[in-house]
């Protein structure tokens, strides 16, 4: 069984409609977990705001009768729930949420070379670093698979591997991303996530196997190795593995700003060009169109930012930024990159600034004077205390029991 060719993104609403409309839930239901498997494709086109959960989630039910607990629905929770998370943890989320298997000083805290290459001779891993690196894309299986071995069998610290892997992403949320790795490690579940080579056997195609390597072992000697229980293991090529070469260019590099000629379609904020009017804010995590005006209201004065603060922290893929970049080149008139306080300060000429509000934005921005930011649209009601774990939040939120 091949793995799918990778989806190409257009940064368009049309497209992301195109792909709303492709989504087969009884397809994706059996077959998720598969790496060849009918995986929705949606995960850009919500991160940046094309899409919206409730949006998603209402053509589906719309669409296919789906029942409030179908297994599409319930992951789209998953999402919703680490940003809860994130509401009420704040910069927390960066930062183990409780202790794990080991203590923070077993881990190292740079990921090694031959990882970040995708040189470890664990097809499973290497597979899954050339494809992050190639198409900015992976299956959850995979990610789950990397992270597991990163922090388990390398032990290196899931905040360097959550740091590295957001850079690549197409669909990077910090939220999404790091708690996700964190409950791979442990710090934010129950016990560590774990894989071994015949788990990779039955959901992967036959160029990720990894028989004779590191993985291939039982679950109780995989969670001794966790658990620093018995040493990490000599790490070993698989026998019979596919030679995967080198990467023709090394790791794709990360940019704190658009690189190439993405560069010369931003400029630095000019407060003259807003005065008086009535923006509507777009931003990387809400590329959609705006709303239209109110009658008899002039038209929006569209602006896309970026905040130089927020990209010097989290650097992204040249790939992720032309993915942004061209959306904003081709749906705002004013696109501005500066630090979030000089873009505030711009702004404050408006004589409104209306968007959608996200927690990746800075402080300056979501509090400017004249900031009008609607909150996203949610799949449910926020849950009146801090929710623990998944299962506890899906209880608050449609008084049923979570399942895996």
């Amino acid at each position: 069984m091949a793995a799918p060719a990778a989806f190409a993104y257009e940064p368009t609403p049309a497209a992301a409609q195109a792909r709303l409309e492709a989504v087969d839930p009884a397809a994706y239901a059996r077959s998720r977990n598969h790496l060849a498997g009918a995986v929705t494709g949606l995960g850009p086109y919500i991160t940046h705001g094309l899409l919206g959960l409730p949006e998603v989630r209402d053509h589906l039910v719309a669409r296919h009768r789906l029942h409030p607990g179908h297994k599409l629905l319930f992951e789209l929770a998953w999402r919703e729930y680490f940003r809860h998370v994130w509401q009420h943890e704040g910069e927390g989320i960066l930062e183990s949420l409780h202790e794990g298997p080991l203590p923070e000083s077993a881990y190292a805290r740079e990921l090694p070379a031959d990882l970040r290459g995708g040189c470890t001779g664990v097809p499973a891993v290497d597979r899954a670093v050339r494809q992050l690196h190639a198409t900015g894309t992976l299956h959850n299986h995979a990610r789950m698979w990397l992270a597991s071995y990163t922090v388990h069998l390398r032990r290196v610290h899931w905040r360097a591997g959550a740091d590295w892997m957001l850079g690549h992403l197409l669909d990077g949320d910090l939220a999404s991303n790091h708690l996700s790795w964190q409950w791979v490690a442990g710090t934010a579940s129950a016990k560590p996530y774990l894989f071994n080579a015949d788990n990779v056997a039955r959901y992967a195609p036959s160029s990720w196997h990894s028989p004779g390597t590191v993985i291939d072992t039982g679950y109780d000697a995989l969670d001794d190795i966790a658990r620093g229980r018995r040493p990490l293991p000599v790490r070993r090529a698989a026998q019979g593995a596919l030679d995967l070469g080198a990467l023709p260019d090394g790791e794709p590099a990360c940019h704190g700003a658009p690189p190439g000629r993405g560069a010369a379609a931003f400029h630095r904020p000019d407060p003259a060009a807003v005065a008086g009017a009535d923006v509507w804010l777009m931003h990387p995590w809400h590329l959609a169109d705006p709303p239209p005006p109110a009658p008899g209201a002039p038209p929006w004065r569209v602006v896309a930012v970026l905040d130089d603060d927020h990209h010097a922290r989290w650097p992204w893929s040249e790939r992720r930024w032309d993915f942004v970049a061209a959306r904003m080149v081709e749906a705002a008139s004013l696109r501005w990159a500066a630090p979030a306080a000089d873009l505030a300060r711009a702004l404050d000429a408006a004589r409104a600034v209306h968007g959608v509000d996200d927690p990746h934005l800075g402080a300056a921005l979501r509090c400017a004077p004249h900031a009008r930011l609607a909150p996203a649209p949610r799949l449910h009601p926020p849950p009146a205390r801090r929710c623990r774990s998944f299962s506890a939040y899906w209880a608050a939120v449609t008084g049923a029991a979570a399942r895996r």
